[in-house]
Order: structure tokens, then sequence, then C-alpha cells
């Protein structure tokens, strides 16, 4: 564990976490810094596995097939995730956050540049697909271990009656990654032949995201590593705690909080990779035209996850993720008939469906801190937030890909469904362990 510097006279005797002088915006700029460069390498990579990917690496296979293998690299790393977690966990008990944070950046970004310099199917073979998996289990242990605390650390800071505003600060970085990430294909694509885009032109936005890591790795680094912010983690108790420890007291309370946020999860990628993969594989909308409608149809989600803030704090966080869970399996009913409605279903389908995942999704990293108790909370949110990830992100292009095109779109509506469902189940049920807890 990092020792801090400062003086303990700060919070002796008497005073409480709230006199450590961290400010919330302050938390709130790293935060967002990392989910940004964090969310952007997802999305270049869950692009490219629908328009690059399927071509490149698994050219013997027809495109739905091509697709489908692609989808199963996607969840390589939410696989990986949870697995990432432990590892770096162990790191940030030995040798401090920041040892663990650079690693985790350092490893993140590697693997996601050395993914642009993978060959194709036709010059490596089965090494190709074997080395991007490689890389995607890196990327998922990366992203299980680049886990920092702030977002909590954020949560706890707030000012308590601004604490649903806060509490959606870290979600920003979702569509401001999209909105960059399907922009910079959209451009590439538009603007390249397509025997470019696929020989090299792809490559770009890879090495794009490199840069960012290394710039959200300092911009990060400068907050975790200051004396004020390493006593303010330590004051609040957000320190990682024995994995086996942990799992052993509160596994039940783990994977009651994997289930809360399942019906934004599982929407998130309903309005982002999946569309994307059905538009591409079975309509004769352009590439770059569905690429700027999910650039604009994110920026109605930034604003809506701003909406969720204030909805939050004026009639509470649970109502807010009750409600959002409701709209998203109001809209898994209307999902097929919009997909498959032209330009304007498809358009409607993309807007509507960010506008109903901000309010949702807004608010699910703050319901994770709030669940666990301070001795914990720093090691509970973060397998939480993994194991969240791979059940209602993970799974949801591929299955959602199968079922539509096995069973038709009304099928990926009912998979979305479930999610919405396993969701208020997930709520109700937090809300009878706290009535037994006051009991």
């Amino acid at each position: 564990m990092v020792t801090s510097t400062a003086t303990p006279s700060r919070h002796g005797p008497g005073n409480d976490a709230d006199q450590i002088h961290v400010s919330p915006s302050d938390i709130a700029v790293g935060v967002v810094i990392g989910r940004t460069s964090e969310f952007f390498d997802f999305f270049v990579f869950a692009i490219a596995a629908v328009i690059v990917f399927p071509a490149r690496l698994f050219p013997f296979a027809d495109p739905l097939t091509g697709t489908l293998l692609s989808f199963g690299l996607v969840l390589l790393a939410f696989v990986a995730r949870p697995v990432g977690t432990a590892i770096f966990m162990y790191v940030d008990r030995k040798q401090g956050r920041v040892a663990k944070l650079t690693l985790a950046l350092f490893l993140l970004g590697t693997s996601t540049v050395a993914m642009g310099l993978v060959p194709s199917y036709a010059v490596m073979g089965e090494w190709a697909i074997v080395v991007m998996a490689v890389l995607r289990i890196g990327q998922g242990l990366a992203i299980g271990g680049s886990w920092d605390g702030l977002a909590s650390l954020l949560a706890l800071s707030a000012p308590e009656r601004k604490r649903g505003f806060y509490a959606m600060v870290p979600q920003l970085g979702a569509p401001i990654g999209l909105i960059v990430a399907a922009l910079l294909f959209s451009f590439l694509v538009s603007n390249m032949s397509e025997q470019d885009f696929l020989d090299w032109g792809w490559r770009y936005p890879f090495f794009v995201a490199f840069s960012v890591n290394v710039v959200a790795l300092f911009a990060r680094l400068r907050i975790i590593a200051s004396p004020e912010f390493q006593e303010a983690f330590e004051t609040r108790e957000l320190q990682p705690t024995r994995i086996r420890q942990t799992f052993r007291s509160d596994w039940r309370a783990i994977w009651l909080a994997s289930f809360v946020p399942l019906a934004s999860f599982a929407m998130f990628h309903m309005v982002t990779v999946f569309p994307l993969s059905w538009v591409y594989l079975y309509t004769g909308e352009t590439l770059t035209f569905f690429l700027n409608l999910t650039a604009v149809s994110a920026a109605f989600g930034l604003g809506s996850i701003l909406l969720s803030g204030w909805l939050s704090d004026r009639f509470g966080r649970r109502r807010v993720l009750i409600w959002g869970a409701v709209a998203i399996g109001v809209f898994s009913l209307m999902a097929p008939l919009l997909l498959q409605g032209g330009k304007t279903g498809e358009s409607v389908y993309m807007i509507a469906g960010f506008l109903i995942l901000g309010i949702s999704f807004g608010q699910s990293s703050g319901a994770l801190a709030s669940m666990f108790n301070s001795r914990n909370r720093y090691t509970d949110s973060a397998f939480a937030s993994a194991l969240g990830w791979l059940f209602g992100a993970g799974l949801a292009p591929l299955t959602a890909l199968f079922l539509s095109t096995t069973l038709g779109l009304f099928a990926a509506g009912l998979y979305l469904l479930s999610g919405a469902v396993a969701t208020v189940v997930a709520l109700w049920l937090v809300r009878q362990l706290e009535f037994q807890k006051q009991g």
C-alpha cells in the first residue's frame, strides 16, 4: 500500500472524512479522462470487429459467421476482466495504486497498438486469429486492472444533494469515447477505397488509441499519486482487501450488485455494436451514414446521462434505475420494428435507445459503490463492475446477433427484456436486504 505523506493532523480525532480537502471537480476530471480512454479503446475494437475482422481474420467464413466469430473476440476481454481485477488488486496491495495503474494502462496501450500491427489471415493463417485473441485478453486484463477507485471516491466525496449528479460523471466517458471512435472510422471509410481501408487504413484508430492511453495515464497518475488523494483514499477506506476474504464475507452482495446494472450494460451493446452489425450485414445503408448516426445518437446519450444526475438528486437513484429498466423493457418490444424501418426507423432506434440508455447508465456506477460497506467497498465495487460488464455487455452482441438471425429480431428484443427484468428483480432484492438490516 502506498503510504500517505500528508500530515496526520489533517484528519485527527473528532474529524470526519469530509475534512480531507479533495475537490469533487478534481476527481471528476480524472474519472472522465480515464473512462474516455478505456471506452475509446473498446469501441475501436468493437467497430473493427464488425467492419474489418470478418474480412481480415475470418475470410474462410461467410459474413454472418465471420461477424459472430469476431464477437467471440469481443467477449474475450469481458471474460478476462475479472481475472485482471484479481491480478492487479494483488499488485495494488503489494506495490500501491500508482504501480498498479501504470502497469495496467501500459498493458492496455501495448495490447491496443499491437492489434493495429497484426497481419491478416492471408499472411499468418490461424496464427493471426490467435495473436489477436491474446491481445484482446491483454486488453481485458488491463481494463480489469485499471480500476482506480476514483468513481467510488467521487461518489463518497460529492455533496449530499448532488450525489446523483456526480455519480453520473464517470459514465460520460462512454459516449465521448464512442463519438470520437465512430467519427474517426467514418472519416477513414469515406476518404479511402474499401481495399485501402481493409489493407491499412483500419490500423490508424488503434494507433490513436495508444496515444490517448498515454495522455490518460499521465493525467490519472497526476491525480492518483498526489499525497492529498492518497490520504483521501485511505480515510474513506478505499483500499484493496484480500480477495478470498472479501468474497467469503461479501460474495452475495457482489453477485447481486453485478445484476443491478444489467439492463444498462445490455442496452449499451444493443444500441452500439449490435445495430452496426445488423445494418452492415442486412441493409443497404452506407457505413458512413450509420457511423455518423451513431455519433449523433451518442451525443443525445451524453445529454441524457447529464439529465440522469438531476433526476437522481430530485427523485432518488433507485427510482431512476427502475424507471430506466422499465423504459428499456418497453424499448425492447419496439426495437425490432424500428430496426427494420429503413433510415427513419434506424434513426429513431438509435436516438431513442441512447436517450433511454443515458438515464439508466448514468446512475449505474454510483449504484454499485453505494451497495457496499466501507471495509471492502474498493474491492467489492471493482469485482461487481467487472462481473456486471461480463454478464450484461460481454455476451450481448454475440447473443443478440445469433438470436436475431436464427429466430428473428424479436428474439433479440426478448433478450434485452430479460436484462431489464433482471435489474428490476435485483433492485427489489437489494431493497429487501436493506429492510432486513433495518429490522
